[in-house]
């Protein structure tokens, strides 16, 4: 992240500098367009032919194309001054980014078509969540990767709805919460009612004009009273304050076009739960992963390179150092033995013992003796047999 904010530094003073240069040359080129219309205005209203120009008009044309002349040097010279800038950006990218990553990359990793086919359907649903439907057809024909009708209808369906709610039609959206009510409250989702409640609250937004129809609408609330009581009550107040507009009442925050950003974003993720899908893109999460390791794998490639470690980096499934990739990518629980210290897995899977306490699977066929296995935390013997896997 400190290489990146470093280039980021560089871009803003080049940024700066064109606004300032935009600002330079539009006054001063004003400036001199202002000047030559008063001389062009002067030479008219003199009446006086070409032949007949005295030296006073003379040293007027002198002193202006000198005036051009200076200005367009000044603005070429500023002009040049952010070619230098531009130039440091690239040195910045240069010496913050290690342009040849290759190395921490297997050879091999996308020869097999079963990987290439996995990338390119992952860019391909990438393509579909970002509603850029024409691009992921084309890719699509050009890669030869089919995909399936049923796959590709509920991203379309997504995006139609999506579009809508951006453009504050919240109909569609309300359509097709009705028609999946049961499974969004399986889901213990608030959808539903937020667009109801958003639906109220842009009939409040006509003012007088649209007290009846609000209070025709509050029925929809109906379903809801039990668990959002206290914000129907807060809508049906607002009535009150309608006739002198709800912006100048207490009930104004009702009223925040944040709220149009929040019904997005919880469509977006009771929907894709709906559907079975990830709230976020996979190929997005992997690109953003892949950002927060390079660094580190960057860095240990110096390292093994530096020490002429040998085998360190066998480029197959794993990785030579830990790379934390934060809470926001734990995906699933991760339980290692206290008695071996490895990571269990599915071919040696934690066991719970009868007394509690839970260890590997080779653990527990190296502490078991005779056919009994006495737990290494307890004094409880036991049968191995009675032993049963967990699963997180």
């Amino acid at each position: 992240m400190e290489q990146c904010a470093c280039v980021e530094r560089e871009l803003e003073k080049v940024l700066h500098r064109f606004v300032m240069y935009g600002h330079l040359s539009e006054e001063s080129l004003d400036e001199l367009l202002r000047y030559v219309s008063e001389l062009r205005g002067q030479l008219v209203n003199s009446g006086l032919k070409d032949s007949d120009l005295d030296g006073q008009f003379s040293q007027a044309m002198g002193r202006c194309c000198k005036n051009i002349k200076d200005t367009v040097q000044r603005l070429a010279s500023s002009h040049k001054d952010i070619h230098g800038s531009v130039s440091k950006v690239g040195k910045a990218i240069d010496r913050n980014f290690d342009a040849e990553v290759s190395a921490v990359v297997a050879e091999n990793m996308w020869e097999s078509r079963e990987r290439q086919k996995c990338l390119s359907e992952s860019i391909v649903e990438h393509l579909y969540r970002q509603g850029m439907l024409s691009v992921a057809e084309d890719l699509c024909q050009e890669s030869g990767v089919v995909i399936d009708r049923s796959m590709k209808q509920p991203f379309l369906e997504l995006n139609r709805i999506l579009e809508a709610l951006r453009m504050q039609d919240l109909r569609p959206a309300l359509e097709w919460a009705i028609a999946n009510r049961q499974r969004l409250l399986d889901l213990n989702s608030t959808l539903e009612f937020k667009l109801h409640r958003l639906y109220f609250i842009s009939l409040l937004n006509g003012g007088i004009g649209n007290q009846v129809e609000a209070l025709r609408y509050a029925r929809h609330f109906q379903p809801f009273a039990a668990h959002h009581q206290r914000d129907i009550q807060i809508l049906m107040g607002s009535l009150v304050y309608l006739r002198h507009g709800i912006e100048n009442s207490p009930y104004r925050n009702l009223l925040e076009t944040n709220q149009w950003t929040e019904i997005c974003n919880i469509f977006t993720r009771d929907a894709c739960a709906l559907l079975g899908l990830s709230v976020e893109s996979p190929l997005s999460v992997s690109f953003a992963s892949g950002c927060m390791a390079l660094p580190v794998l960057m860095n240990i490639k110096q390292v093994i390179e530096q020490r002429q470690c040998t085998g360190v980096w066998t480029h197959k499934d794993e990785l030579p150092i830990e790379v934390d990739l934060g809470k926001k990518c734990w995906y699933h629980s991760v339980f290692a033995c206290p008695i071996l210290r490895q990571q269990t897995s599915e071919t040696n899977p934690p066991m719970k013992l009868l007394c509690g306490h839970v260890i590997s699977r080779d653990a527990l066929n190296k502490l078991m003796s005779a056919g009994k296995l006495k737990c290494p935390y307890c004094p409880m013997e036991q049968n191995p047999s009675d032993a049963k896997r967990i699963i997180f």
